[in-house]
C-alpha cells in the first residue's frame, strides 16, 4: 500500500490535511463544516465512477430491468386469475416495487465484494478521502438503479392495469418511503458484501436471507392467511409496511377475498415504515463503517 509523500514545506511535527484525511484523522482547525462538503464530493465522484461502470456493461442492469418485469407478469397473469385478477393486479405492484428494490440490495453487495476482490478498496485507503464517502457513492449510485428500476416497473404496471388512484403529492411520498428503504437496504447489502470472502459468496449472500423476508410478507398475499407465528412475522416486517404504505398512498385496494390486516403496524404503515428505514440506517451506516476499516486495513 503507497503512501502520500511528506509535504515539505510543512513545520516539523505538524501534518497536512491530505495526510490526515489519508489516515482518515481530522487535521488541527478543520470541523465537520469543512469535512461535510468533502464527503459529498467524494461521495459523488464514486457514485459517477460506479454508473460510468454500469454504462459501460449494460448487461449489470438486467437483474434490476427484466427480473422485476418477470415477476410482475408471472405474479399478475398467473397467480393473479385465482387470486383476484385486476383487482390483484392493483393489489400486486407495491409489493413487487418494494421486493425489488429490496433486491436490488444485491447490487451494493456484490459491487462491494467485487471491489475488494480486485483491490479497489486498496486503492481508495490510499487516496485522501473520507471511509464514509467510499460505501455511500457505492449506496447513492445503486439508489439511480433503484429508480430506473423502478420507471420500468411504474411503466409495465399501467401495462398490467394498474393505476396511482390517489393524489399525486400521495404517489410521490410513496415512492419516496420506497426508496428510503431501497437505500437503508443497500446498507445492508454493503455490510454482507465487505464481510463475504469472495464475490462468489456475496452473490449467495446477497439474496439467500432476502427471500425468506420478502414471502413471510404482506407482499403478495394477505398476511392474515398465514399460520400464528408467521403471522405475527409478517405483520411487523418491514416489507409488509412498506408494501402497505405504497399501495394507501397509491390508493390501491385489496381483492375482497384478502382479509385486511389489522394491528398497530397496519394502522399506521407509513409511519412505521419510515420508522423502519431510519432504524436499519441508524444501526447499518456505523456497522458498515467499522467493517470497511477492518477490511481496508489488512
Amino acid at each position: 500500500m503507497t503512501t502520500l509523500p511528506a509535504d515539505p514545506e510543512a513545520p516539523p511535527g505538524e501534518e497536512t490535511a491530505a495526510t490526515a484525511e489519508q489516515r482518515n484523522v481530522r487535521p488541527a482547525g478543520e470541523g465537520p463544516a469543512i469535512l461535510l462538503p468533502r464527503v459529498v464530493r467524494d461521495s459523488a465522484i464514486v457514485a459517477y465512477r460506479n454508473l460510468i461502470t454500469i454504462l459501460r456493461v449494460p448487461t449489470l442492469l438486467v437483474t434490476a430491468t427484466i427480473q422485476p418485469l418477470m415477476f410482475v407478469f408471472l405474479f399478475a397473469y398467473i397467480f393473479g386469475a385465482s387470486l383476484g385478477g385486476s383487482q390483484y393486479r392493483e393489489f400486486l405492484l407495491a409489493g413487487i416495487f418494494t421486493q425489488t428494490v429490496a433486491f436490488n440490495a444485491a447490487f451494493t453487495t456484490v459491487g462491494l465484494a467485487n471491489d475488494l476482490h480486485k483491490g479497489i478498496i486498496d486503492r481508495m485507503r490510499t487516496l485522501p478521502m473520507s471511509r464514509l464517502a467510499v460505501l455511500m457513492g457505492r449506496t447513492l449510485s445503486d439508489l439511480v438503479v433503484n429508480i430506473l428500476a423502478l420507471a420500468v416497473m411504474v411503466a409495465c404496471g399501467y401495462v398490467v392495469g394498474w393505476r396511482i388512484n390517489g393524489a399525486i403529492m400521495d404517489a410521490v411520498l410513496a415512492f419516496a418511503v420506497i426508496l428510503l428503504f431501497a437505500f437503508a437496504m443497500s446498507w445492508v447489502g454493503a455490510i454482507t458484501g465487505l464481510m463475504s470472502p469472495s464475490v462468489e459468496v456475496a452473490q449467495s449472500a446477497g439474496l439467500i436471507w432476502l427471500f425468506p423476508l420478502t414471502f413471510i410478507s404482506s407482499a403478495f398475499i394477505s398476511g392474515e392467511t398465514l399460520p400464528g407465528p408467521l403471522r405475527t412475522v409478517a405483520a411487523w416486517n418491514p416489507i409488509t409496511a412498506v408494501s402497505a404504505a405504497g399501495r394507501k398512498l397509491f390508493g390501491n385496494g385489496s381483492p375482497p377475498s384478502f382479509t385486511p390486516a389489522t394491528g398497530w403496524a397496519a394502522d399506521h404503515c407509513v409511519e412505521y415504515s419510515i420508522l423502519c428505514s431510519v432504524g436499519i440506517l441508524a444501526i447499518a451506516v456505523p456497522l458498515a463503517l467499522v467493517q470497511y476499516r477492518k477490511v481496508a486495513s489488512h
